[in-house]
């Protein structure tokens, strides 16, 4: 297993993207959506974590619009970052993706017929919004609290098997938020699987935070791991 910072040229500038290669070659490949905090040493972590398990894994800058690159907020100042995240309207988003999936399909080193996506947070939204606009094989969320205000419109466009990881006492989450969306997607005639961990918090599977719970956090590892090697 290797990584790489590569720069990826997007229609609005360069975006510096942190890539971990798997020891085999060409690979399945997972796109890492960062949490609100950016792509920091946990998400290069998550995207180690999937390379050892035979991934090709790309986490993009997001930010890259309004921040330098190697950029990383502080967990203890959330509001600083919404400069940051305002930038990441749908549009922006598309063609940051956009980019982001040219430049999987051409890397000699990937199979581009089989990505997949996962987001925590912040990237739990994207991931859920790429997963309408992309035919991936799979797609995970992870409390992206972002979808309760979205999920009408881009519930009914899931196209992949959709894995949501829901933290039972994140306060921006409510149960009937859950719910709503579950029936939306149940409706829609959509394949997704919804877990909710009842003792956890919004962020709970990153180390780096007070939030972390580590049992739910390595339940939550295994059970996506086992939904993705089904459907990628």
């Amino acid at each position: 297993m290797n990584t790489e910072t590569v720069t990826i040229k997007t229609a609005h500038g360069e975006m510096q993207t942190f890539v971990a290669y798997p020891d085999s070659s060409p690979s399945p490949c997972i796109l890492v959506l960062q949490e609100a905090f950016g792509v920091n040493d946990h998400i290069k972590d998550i995207a180690i974590r999937f390379a050892k398990e035979g991934y090709l894994a790309v986490a993009p800058e997001l930010y890259y619009r309004t921040a330098p690159p190697g950029f990383a907020g502080s967990y203890e100042d959330f509001m600083a970052l919404k400069p940051h995240f305002s930038q990441l309207t749908p549009e922006n988003l598309r063609s940051d993706l956009d980019a982001v999936l040219d430049w999987i399909k051409t890397n000699p080193k990937s199979i581009p017929d089989r990505i997949a996506s996962i987001g925590y947070c912040l990237g739990g939204y994207v991931s859920f919004l790429a997963n309408s606009l992309y035919n991936f094989k799979a797609a995970v969320s992870y409390y992206g609290s972002r979808i309760v205000q979205t999920s009408e419109e881009y519930a009914p466009k899931q196209n992949a098997p959709l894995l949501l990881v829901w933290a039972g006492k994140d306060r921006s989450v409510k149960q009937t938020h859950i719910a709503a969306i579950s029936e939306l997607l149940k409706t829609s005639g959509k394949n997704y699987v919804e877990l909710v961990f009842s003792e956890a918090e919004h962020g709970f599977f990153c180390d780096a935070r007070a939030a972390y719970h580590k049992s739910s956090a390595a339940q939550a590892w295994a059970i996506t791991l086992a939904f993705l090697k089904e459907h990628v």
